[in-house]
């Protein structure tokens, strides 16, 4: 693994420092030392003097300038061996040498030059020299990556990551489910390729094309794909790259981007994620004198200004349309908004064909019921469950995927990680209950979706879960479909009412209390359907970010307020006493389901519809897919 120069140079540093030092301790001459005439032991200097008194003194070595002497003298406790000692002797003593001499000592001076404070000088300019090469070298690699705190005049100049030839390894082929999408955008690719067939006709090239869309629906794959179809010069940028906390740079950055495409007409721009630079003027507190203000006037400006940008087409994506200016959205800009929506029932067999490519599927597994299980996945969603049934499949020693591992991605992805199942209580008795009342009331009512599953096994959040699984797409909900949806989320609160009384409800009931209110207030507020009239009386739309909000009140009366908030307790209301009612007539259907799911975990939908209807006549549903309420 190689490892970041800044890694190794921080580490390098501490490592020389110390080991310069501990080479100069090892080599440099300490006190007192000559070759081989070293000491044995130390003598204190009044010791010293009582030798020297007594004429056991033979000789004296001194160093470090009289500092330190090497004593050879006759050692009594050893019967007058001579030995070495060593004493360090005072700084003023010059009545020593005349003492040394009176006694007949030889003295011997031995000189050590400059060595100490050559080392000395070393040592103290070994540490400087090294730091001030090391910011030396952090400025040239700064200057050399042309960014970081040597290119302060490099601020303004794009990041824009550019390719000659975009080899981005995806073509329209590679792209499925956005056929409409698809279309718009090969027309743009068709204009780079033969200007000429447009042309002919007094046909413009576009300036712009945005793209729209949930996220994961395809917007940077399909950018992909017109990169690697055009085979024209490519520049791909993100739009918070644009914007810097220096008043200016963001401009400077745009400036210096159309100036490059310019240079390598025709060409493309992908700008991701362009809400980031593109919001609304204005619509902040303070001014709009900002720094990201300053960036989408240069934007709008180089995009349709006063000087001609022929030959560059940019391509942008965002998920939130609502929140850019206006002048941005214009003809003449964004030519073109491409919406990129969630894929139908046919986008998404086409979507899991793409991906299904490189994955082994067992013969027995179904792309198309996998498809009609899925309404709502986005394409990204579906990369995701084949990955994971993939990862499952692994993990079991399977060489297939099979549809088992099918069913539990869609639940990991839906639900979240499988957690330890309950143990035999009165809480996994309740839990059980509440989930078959979703179940008998999603069976019984004719508007409410089948049930695919009902389960015990803890996801996420949740301590057991009621599937229900459409299999028609549909675009409109009815009355009679949304009353049916409120009174099923309110299954599960009316069986543990029924079944254990009001002092035994327990909050497991409030996430779904959260969907029915906002069902029940959308009814009245936005879709005209109680007494009230077919009245709007709510914007969804309105975000304090885009100062619509902060000032504005609601566009009704206190009079008004309190009759909606009756009719929505009304709706709820009548709801649960039908959902109660359902519960205490199957009752006996209840128990003996509520037994077999507590036994099994887990019962799916055609066996839980064949146990009821023992029971009571189930109604004929029409099935259809649930429209994603805003």
């Amino acid at each position: 693994m190689k490892l970041p120069w800044r890694v190794i140079l921080l580490w390098t540093l501490p490592v020389l420092v110390v080991g310069f030092f501990l080479w100069q301790g090892t080599f440099s001459p300490e006190p007192g030392q000559a070759g081989n005439n070293s000491a044995n032991s130390r003598l204190s200097y009044g010791r010293f003097l009582e030798y020297l008194d007594s004429g056991r003194v033979e000789a004296v070595d001194l160093y470090d300038n009289g500092k330190t002497a090497i004593v050879r003298a006759s050692d009594p406790q050893l019967q007058g061996n001579i030995q070495r000692f060593r004493v360090d002797l005072p700084e003023k003593a010059p009545e020593l040498i005349t003492k040394m001499r009176e006694a007949d000592v030889e003295i011997d001076s031995h000189n050590d030059g400059d060595d100490g404070a050559i080392w000395g000088l070393l040592g103290n300019l070994i540490f400087p020299v090294l730091l001030i090469g090391a910011l030396f070298f952090l400025f040239r690699r700064s200057n050399n990556a042309g960014a970081g705190p040597g290119q302060a005049m490099n601020f303004g100049k794009s990041k824009a990551r550019f390719q000659m030839e975009a080899k981005t390894g995806i073509l329209f082929d590679d792209v499925a489910g956005i056929d409409e999408a698809k279309e718009e955008l090969q027309e743009v690719v068709s204009f780079l390729k033969q200007p000429e067939r447009f042309t002919a006709v007094g046909a413009k090239i576009p300036k712009g094309a945005l793209l729209v869309g949930p996220p994961g629906t395809g917007k940077t794959l399909l950018a992909k794909a017109i990169a690697g179809e055009a085979g024209v010069p490519f520049f791909n940028i993100s739009g918070s790259e644009f914007v810097e906390m220096f008043v200016g740079v963001g401009a400077s950055r745009v400036r210096d981007l159309f100036k490059k495409a310019k240079e390598n007409a025709p060409c493309l721009i992908f700008i991701d994620e362009i809400d980031a630079v593109g919001r609304q003027r204005g619509a902040g507190i303070g001014g709009g004198n900002d720094e990201r203000e300053q960036t989408l006037n240069q934007l709008l400006t180089e995009m349709d200004g006063f000087e001609e940008n022929a030959g560059i087409i940019i391509i942008a994506a965002t998920n939130r349309p609502d929140v850019l200016d206006t002048a941005l959205l214009r003809p003449g800009r964004f030519d073109r908004q491409v919406s990129v929506d969630a894929p139908d029932l046919k986008g998404r067999m086409s979507i899991l064909n793409v991906h299904a490519r490189n994955k082994k599927l067992d013969p027995d597994v179904s792309l198309e019921s996998i498809a009609r299980r899925t309404p709502g996945f986005t394409g990204a969603d579906l990369a995701n469950l084949l990955n994971e049934a993939a990862i499952l499949t692994a993990r079991r020693r399977k060489s297939a995927i099979t549809l088992a591992e099918i069913d539990d991605a869609v639940d990991r992805v839906v639900a979240g990680m499988e957690g330890t199942p309950l143990v035999d209580s009165k809480s996994k008795r309740l839990i059980a209950y509440h989930e078959v009342g979703h179940a008998i009331i999603g069976t019984l009512v004719k508007d409410h979706d089948p049930v695919q599953k009902v389960t015990l096994i803890p996801r996420g959040q949740a301590q057991g879960l009621t599937w229900f699984t459409p299999s028609e797409e549909q675009t409109l909900v009815s009355r009679s479909q949304l009353k049916a949806r409120i009174t099923g989320a309110l299954g599960g609160r009316a069986a543990e009412e029924e079944v254990f009384g009001d002092a035994e409800v327990t909050s497991g009931a409030g996430g779904d209390l959260q969907q029915l209110t906002a069902m029940a207030r959308q009814m009245v507020t936005r879709f005209g359907m109680s007494d009230l009239g077919p009245l709007s009386l709510e914007d969804q739309n309105s975000e304090v970010f885009l100062g619509g909000g902060i000032m504005n009140r609601s566009e009704y009366s206190e009079e008004i307020a309190s009759r909606i908030d009756s009719q929505v307790r009304e709706i709820v209301e009548q709801c649960h006493q039908n959902a109660r009612q359902l519960i205490r007539e199957n009752r006996a259907a209840i128990d003996r389901l509520v037994d077999l799911l507590i036994e099994k975990e887990t019962i799916d939908g055609d066996e839980f519809r064949q146990i009821l209807s023992e029971y009571t006549d189930i109604p004929e549903k029409e099935q259809y897919t649930p429209q994603l309420l805003q």
